[in-house]
């Protein structure tokens, strides 16, 4: 089953193991930042989720961090 793990602490997420790793922004605020206007949010999590869902369908041999958009 494919899985890709969006956090933001990414050495754990190698030292666990994770296959797929897309960055995130911070702990309490994964996808948004909330010191940021509304329609910056909304880009930030389109982009972020979107990043995700292209993982789903790469067929990663080996752990891989993608890059996003900061």
């Amino acid at each position: 089953m494919p899985v890709v793990l969006l956090c933001n602490l990414i050495p754990v997420a190698i030292t666990v193991g994770a296959n797929k790793i897309v960055p995130t922004i911070s702990i309490p605020y994964p996808l948004g930042d909330p010191s940021t206007p509304m329609s910056v949010q909304h880009k930030l999590r389109k982009h972020r989720v979107g990043v995700a869902l292209d993982a789903l369908t790469d067929d990663a041999k080996e752990q891989t961090v993608y890059r996003v958009k900061i």
